[in-house]
């Protein structure tokens, strides 16, 4: 790979011989095998058994995980956040193995629908939720440093499946819950007490 690389960067224009390019094929190699490793990952391994029974089945949320991935059509990347929720049938999975599981398919050459679905229909595969939803957000550098060069745009991808799929009020209680804030939802609501105990003193007799 590192010879490719160095003819690349002499296709490019450059002298792969100099002082500042000189590493650079070892060091492109090395953040790509990194930045691929999904494709060599196994999920049973990342999830380690961290399976557990419990009598729980409420809605189980993880937001605001980070993820860093390529796009297949320009090798350019594409980043943001994946909102994850899960409904139990008698199983609960570790919520550490949640983001490692997304770290499994960011790390590809992807596209931003298809890594929303893998995601899903892995967590179905695995654990056998009563339903699986999935929202992702992305900053597409394709389209912002080249192409139409919209900085400010980002996309958003969805994959709804059993309960979220089926049931709109479950599906609308996820949505209304990974809504972005500035705050979160328990300062939130601290703050609108406050303010209404302002407007009405004498509340309290």
């Amino acid at each position: 790979m590192q010879e490719i690389i160095a003819r690349m960067l002499a296709e490019l224009g450059e002298d792969p011989s100099r002082e500042g390019l000189r590493d650079t094929p070892k060091r492109v190699e090395k953040a790509l095998r990194f930045l691929t490793s999904g494709y060599t990952a196994d999920v049973d391994a990342v999830l380690n058994n961290a399976l557990f029974t419990v009598d729980y089945n409420e809605m189980v949320i993880v937001k605001d995980i980070d993820y860093y991935s390529l796009c297949e059509h320009h090798l350019l990347p594409f980043f943001g956040k994946v909102h994850i929720a899960y409904i139990p049938n008698g199983k609960v999975i570790g919520l550490s193995k949640i983001p490692r599981l997304v770290d499994v398919f960011a790390r590809r050459l992807q596209i931003q629908e298809r890594m929303t679905n893998e995601i899903a229909e892995t967590i179905r595969e695995k654990i056998r939720p009563l339903g699986v939803a999935v929202v992702c957000e992305g900053t597409h550098l394709c389209m912002a440093m080249r192409g139409v060069e919209k900085q400010n745009s980002f996309a958003i991808t969805s994959a709804m499946l059993g309960a979220f799929q089926s049931d709109a009020r479950t599906r609308m209680e996820f949505l209304e819950l990974i809504k972005r804030a500035d705050v979160g939802p328990l300062r939130r609501s601290l703050l609108r007490a406050e303010h209404d105990f302002v407007e009405t003193p004498d509340a309290f007799g």
